[in-house]
């Protein structure tokens, strides 16, 4: 829509969304009872990634339930560090781990033993454009997720049951956090999985790759036609 704003024909523009790998990012198997609630979260760790709305999340979901983890996978970029620092002084009982980097193919073990996935990005004309990937990586996981409203994330999973959207504040993403952190671990995984189904049937890598090969073939075939070559 955005591009289409400039002037440029919409019949020539398709959004693919972003896909993930689905051999990758997989369900656990173990039903795994009693494990400790995890909030994750994964990425570059960026200053949009974690600003205002996900220090108070993070301090509202504490205050209500201690015993919850913060995870944070990803290089332990000056944001992150300075984020970290920032909250434990806020929250000196805070559970917090910082695995530093890890290999893309490890990161799913990571996110597969979570509780919920989240995304506390602030609100920003770059961010509502984009698809962004760890929603359908935590999905993909089986994990369900809560995020801020982002316009394209919100747009695709409109009735996707498995991700939660708030507002641009923290009292709603915290509220949409603990619903999961409240759901029995049964109902959760439930509606995980069903999501995992969808995400791998809609977004796995060769699906986008088909859908944006058909895309571009459709409308380049007349030229194509033309100059004897398909």
């Amino acid at each position: 829509e955005r591009f289409a704003a400039t002037g440029y024909p919409a019949e020539r523009i398709a959004a693919i969304q972003y896909g993930y790998d689905a051999q990758l990012f997989r369900p656990r198997t173990d039903e795994a009872p009693g494990r400790s609630p995890t909030v994750v979260m994964h990425g570059s760790f960026d200053q949009h990634h974690l600003g205002p709305i996900a220090f108070e999340t993070v301090r509202l979901v504490h205050a209500a339930k201690p015993e919850v983890l913060f995870k944070f996978v990803g290089r332990k970029t000056p944001t992150l560090d300075s984020f970290a620092t920032r909250i434990k002084g806020a929250c000196p009982n805070l559970k917090l781990e910082l695995p530093g980097f890890v290999p893309y193919g490890e990161i799913a073990a990571h996110l597969a033993q979570a509780t919920v996935g989240w995304i506390p990005y602030e609100s920003s004309e770059g961010v509502h454009c984009a698809f962004v990937a760890k929603a359908v990586e935590y999905l993909g996981c089986g994990i369900p997720a809560a995020s801020t409203p982002l316009e394209n994330l919100q747009r695709y999973f409109v009735d996707e049951p498995a991700l939660r959207f708030s507002q641009f504040e923290p009292q709603s993403l915290a509220a949409c956090l603990l619903y999961w952190l409240d759901m029995p671990e049964p109902k959760r995984r439930q509606i995980g999985l069903a999501a995992a189904a969808r995400v791998q049937r809609e977004l796995d890598w060769p699906v986008i790759a088909r859908r944006a090969v058909d895309f571009f073939e459709e409308r380049t075939q007349p030229q194509t036609r033309t100059q004897g070559n398909r």
